[in-house]
């Protein structure tokens, strides 16, 4: 998948926005040759697997201007990276509990320029900061994730939907959502992008 795929599906792109999303994959292939983050398989479908796949929570919700995010388990930088992209008037703050990953988001985000972005080497447990949504990629099951973050949920909401949990994850989901005593809605990747790869990929919004 080309990045045309991307500005297909989000036509409303900024010029400094396309390039920072054509800067993404040269920068991560760079940074992948000294510190592995992301698997050759997922590089030579980048565009897809990462980038695309982050975005998905941007047609569940349009953050207004001020929203703070917290990323967990960032990994790379994924979600974080290409929502702060896309929402450059937002705070984005992306955790990982392994060092070097976070180096790596830093360093990208250092050379995109972008100011709305800080990545921190810490646990989730230990995050003591209240945002208005956690986003993350397949971290964890659901119900032990909630537990780690409920109490870094702001109040009150101020977007479309009520501030908690965005979380993206594939697969049969029944049994894990079954364990969610809390409000949630889930949303078929495969409503929003035609690509295989997304058929059985979900975002998970869990009210807190």
């Amino acid at each position: 998948m080309k990045l045309e795929r991307i500005t297909y599906y989000f036509p409303n792109l900024e010029d400094i926005q396309i390039k920072q999303l054509e800067q993404l994959k040269p920068l991560y292939e760079e940074w992948n040759a000294q510190i592995n983050v992301i698997s050759r398989k997922d590089m030579d479908n980048f565009y897809e697997r990462h980038v695309l796949h982050s975005l998905a929570i941007a047609k569940v919700i349009d953050f207004k201007q001020g929203t703070s995010i917290l990323d967990v388990g960032t990994g790379g930088g994924f979600p974080g990276i290409p929502l702060a992209i896309l929402f450059p008037k937002c705070k984005f703050h992306l955790v990982d509990s392994i060092g070097k990953k976070i180096k790596v988001v830093n360093e990208v985000a250092k050379e995109l320029g972008l100011k709305n972005v800080k990545g921190e080497h810490i646990n989730a447990k230990l995050i003591t900061g209240k945002y208005d949504f956690v986003v993350s990629r397949a971290v964890t099951q659901l119900y032990p994730f909630i537990g780690w973050i409920k109490m870094n949920i702001k109040r009150p909401s101020f977007n479309t939907i009520p501030n908690g949990i965005l979380y993206l994850k594939g697969g049969d989901l029944k049994e894990e959502l079954s364990e969610v005593n809390k409000e949630y809605n889930s949303y078929s990747l495969s409503d929003f992008y035609e690509e295989e790869f997304f058929e059985t990929k979900k975002v998970i919004q869990v009210v807190l």
